[in-house]
């Protein structure tokens, strides 16, 4: 069956990652993403703390270091933003820029991975997991641009531009069709969901089962928990009135063109009426 009564994943990594044994959920979720062992060093900023009550179900950040001294973003966006990739991009570049000190030389720059998880269908693609990175290309000998031995000796092994440049991942979670064919689409299904099958084998995700239930948190956090659970409702809600009444105004304007040029070739008032729809206040 599953548990289905799980925390949902904005909300946990906002309030819950207090302890190591919690960051074994967020550790599990990266490593598979990156498909890369990861640990986490420190948190170190959370959007736990917002300063508009209209946030709260808007957006989730957190920023973490993990024990290879990288910087990983992780932002989740429920409604749509138009602007959201150039969100990403101050997001990645905000966080090199804070993270080194004045004096510091260029090579010690951290390298970020910002991971956006969005509710919305963000940007036009068929995938639901996307990953963008630097790599140069020769315009000429379509040849890829590599670091000298000697740059790989002083920047402790790396060997192309890509493993300094920050790297971005979009995991659009609606457009997932819930058949968790890897470890990773488990992780998403959970993301989708709230829920996880007996089955599944993701890292982390059996520490989810364990710590990330609702009925574990105490009972005033759980009252926080299902305000943010109508919050986000609310805002679906309000999102697709919005749409609704947005695509009338557009099918309203249409009729009343196409009244306009009927009008203009002498046709009866109450023809027109008929075969656009109109009330006949809109008409008048």
């Amino acid at each position: 069956m599953g548990n289905r009564n799980l925390i949902r994943f904005d909300w946990a990594i906002k309030r819950l990652l207090r302890n190591k044994a919690d960051f074994t959920v967020l550790e599990g979720f990266l490593s598979e993403l990156l498909k890369e062992d990861l640990s986490i060093e420190t948190i170190l900023e959370s959007e736990g703390n917002q300063k508009f009550d209209s946030d709260k179900y808007n957006r989730v950040d957190i920023l973490v270091k993990n024990s290879k001294d990288e910087l990983v973003i992780i932002e989740i966006q429920n409604q749509n933003e138009y602007d959201y990739f150039h969100r990403m991009v101050y997001g990645g570049s905000k966080a090199i820029t804070e993270y080194i000190s004045v004096g510091e030389p260029y090579r010690n720059i951290k390298k970020v991975y910002s991971i956006n998880i969005v509710y919305f269908d963000l940007g036009q693609g068929n995938d639901y997991v996307y990953h963008g990175k630097t790599d140069f290309i020769g315009i000429h000998n379509l040849d890829k641009l590599i670091l000298s031995p000697k740059q790989t000796e002083l920047l402790g092994g790396k060997k192309e531009p890509f493993e300094i440049f920050p790297e971005y991942f979009v995991i659009k979670v609606n457009q997932f069709d819930d058949v968790a064919k890897n470890t990773l689409d488990q992780c998403i299904y959970y993301l989708k969901n709230n829920e996880i099958k007996d089955e599944f084998t993701a890292k982390g995700i059996d520490k989810a089962k364990e710590l990330w239930r609702v009925d574990s948190l105490p009972e005033d956090e759980q009252k926080k928990y299902f305000r943010h659970i109508e919050d986000l409702r609310y805002g679906a809600s309000m999102t697709w009135t919005m749409k609704v009444d947005a695509e009338d105004k557009v099918k309203k304007e249409q009729a009343l063109e196409i009244a306009r040029a009927m009008k203009q070739k002498g046709l009866d008032k109450e023809l027109i009426i008929e075969i656009t729809g109109l009330k006949k206040e809109d008409f008048e």
